[in-house]
């Protein structure tokens, strides 16, 4: 009884998924909720370390280093495009060599070395900033060469710790959930939701408390609580340790898929069969006996890729190559015109701690006694984004499923689009809002001198909110997306596809604040972006930027059209629409 119970639906998991060891674990011991709750609350400390020192560090950068606004705005969404790239280069060592949790667990120790280093650097002399009260910081100490050097190469250092754990840790807590059974599958499908629930409470104490703390009491307490908050959740993370489940590195991605690319190249030339059972295939018998690698039959996607397991009598696996492998290079591929598609909504997010924080600093900030903090305003895209992913998995998908039958209430493709359309909305209200700004300080004689505006700095309110719902809707949808999509032994991989977008959109838009800076600086003009905004054009670059959106929205949906959605490997969906079905049935 005791075996049957063991190997059946409550017994071992069926996905793969191991302990540390390598042994095969039972459902009931590891992983599921339990196991996510240490890695959810990891998720809420780091952020709160990570958003604490990027949200305000526009605001350090012209405050302490005296660095003007465009080369400011540069440096931070450099900076940032660094953070989002590099989890490329930590799939690659997950998914090859170490496995997600050794990658994950050295990546942290690197990233806590540069939290450490920077903290020093804005506490110790002679590696801080000398103190200076003139605002424009013309008649301020020159920052000298040391002290760039060990700030910028700690923040460079944290970027290369990120590139660890931000791929791995939410592929390690999907990986908690087994899809061969349909209620663990049923609890992955909100796990994103929360996921994203848990960034976004970290993310709300760092924009409200910490920037306080920068803007108030001082950077080397503004820094030092970050650093304490990610040493904290490094060890919430390792005390979960026994509850984990894991699935062991099964070779590099890029290797597969360049072999496949190589095979077919070197035969251009040969036909490709119509019949696809005259492909090379492994035996069944390969993926029974490897756990967590699944047979994926042909499709007819990417036809010419076919060509690398059509059989011409070498053996080499730069000549030949298994069906499943093929396919598994086509679903990566697949997910590119997608992944392009998210790169100029990510641009939009990189205006957050850049160009909006710039135009709080120059609006009414004070309520009584109290100065708001110009990034602090980002709290309201955090409570924005609560609220919205709350009501989406609570309210919105119960009711979308009753019409759909679809167990997620829409497509991720659908959440995704719907996301992109409040995108182009916030540049459209941020336009406009700008504009009025600018007319106010025309009025009150303040495009000169470049003084404050008698408006209050809520008036910025509606473009974070906007952009708070636009985030639960696509960032949520894009990470499981990518995750969902990609093949079983390339999640990490996977997964920083989520990230690289996030990390071209912070490039894309230095390169595109440079460019405009430059075009429209031509003629001895101003230029649209100067450091005194009450004589810029922020409005003009706002709506280009909404242009941009909608251009990119009707790219969005011709490639959507195109778009396959990968098989499952399982048939827990099915189970859950019948589930839908029947209950629609019963309540008829």
């Amino acid at each position: 009884m005791v075996m049957a119970e063991e190997n059946g639906s409550e017994g071992y998991t069926q996905d793969g998924t191991v302990d540390l060891k390598g042994n095969p674990i039972l459902r009931s011991k590891r992983g599921g909720w339990r196991a996510c709750l240490f890695i959810v609350v990891y998720e809420v400390f780091e952020r709160m370390a990570f958003y604490g020192i990027s949200s305000n560090l526009f605001i350090y950068l012209t405050k302490k280093l005296h660095q003007s606004t465009v080369t400011s705005a540069n440096n931070v969404t450099n900076w940032v495009g660094t953070i989002w790239m590099t989890p490329v280069l930590g799939a690659y060592v997950a998914d090859a060599h170490l496995g997600r949790y050794w990658t994950f667990l050295l990546a942290c120790a690197i990233y806590f070395s540069g939290m450490l280093v920077l903290t020093l650097s804005v506490s110790i002399n002679p590696l801080k900033p000398s103190p200076c009260n003139d605002p424009s910081g013309s008649n301020c100490n020159k920052v000298t060469p040391l002290q760039l050097g060990v700030f910028f190469g700690a923040l460079y250092t944290l970027a290369v710790g990120t590139g660890g754990t931000k791929p791995n840790i939410s592929t390690i807590g999907a990986d908690q959930f087994d899809d061969f059974d349909p209620k663990e599958k049923s609890q992955k499908l909100s796990f994103f939701n929360w996921w994203l629930f848990s960034i976004f409470l970290g993310t709300l104490f760092a924009n409200t408390v910490l920037v306080y703390i920068q803007d108030n009491v001082g950077w080397s307490l503004g820094y030092g609580l970050p650093t304490l908050g990610l040493l904290m959740s490094i060890m919430i993370f390792l005390a979960g340790t026994p509850f984990y489940r894991h699935k062991p590195p099964t070779g590099s991605p890029f290797t597969k898929m360049a072999k496949v690319i190589v095979a077919t190249l070197r035969k251009w030339s040969v036909p490709v069969p119509t019949d696809p059972k005259d492909f090379y295939e492994l035996d069944l018998e390969f993926y029974a006996a490897n756990k967590g690698r699944y047979r994926i039959h042909s499709t007819p996607t990417f036809r010419v890729l076919d060509k690398a397991c059509v059989k011409t009598g070498s053996t080499s696996p730069w000549m030949l190559c298994p069906v499943t492998q093929v396919e598994e290079t086509k679903q990566m591929l697949r997910m590119i015109p997608i992944l392009i598609a998210t790169f100029v909504p990510s641009t939009m997010m990189a205006q957050v701690n850049t160009l909006f924080v710039k135009q709080g600093t120059t609006l009414d900030r004070n309520i009584g006694s109290f100065k708001v903090p110009p990034a602090s305003l980002a709290g309201f895209i955090t409570l924005s984004m609560l609220v919205s992913v709350v009501l989406y998995d609570r309210v919105v998908v119960k009711i979308l499923r009753k019409w759909t039958k679809n167990p997620r209430g829409i497509t991720l493709l659908q959440r995704m689009g719907i996301g992109m359309v409040f995108h182009f909305m916030i540049m459209v209200v941020a336009s406009l809002t700008e504009r009025y700004r600018l007319h106010v300080a025309r009025v009150n004689g303040l495009v000169g001198n470049g003084n404050q505006v008698p408006l209050s700095i809520f008036i910025l309110l509606p473009q974070f909110i906007l952009m708070g719902t636009a985030d639960a809707l696509l960032e949520t949808a894009k990470l499981e997306f990518f995750y969902d999509q990609a093949p079983e032994s390339m999640k990490s991989l996977g997964t920083s596809y989520s990230t690289t977008t996030l990390g071209a959109g912070n490039f894309i838009s230095s390169f595109l604040l440079s460019a405009v800076t430059r075009i429209t600086q031509r003629g001895g003009r101003g230029g649209w972006i100067r450091n005194n905004l009450n004589a810029s054009h922020l409005d003009y670059y706002y709506a280009f930027f909404a242009m941009l959106n909608f251009f990119n929205f009707i790219f969005f949906l011709v490639i959507v059209r195109f778009y396959v959605y990968k098989a499952e490997v399982s048939d827990s969906m099915r189970v859950l629409r019948d589930e839908l079905v029947a209950e629609e049935t019963k309540n008829n």
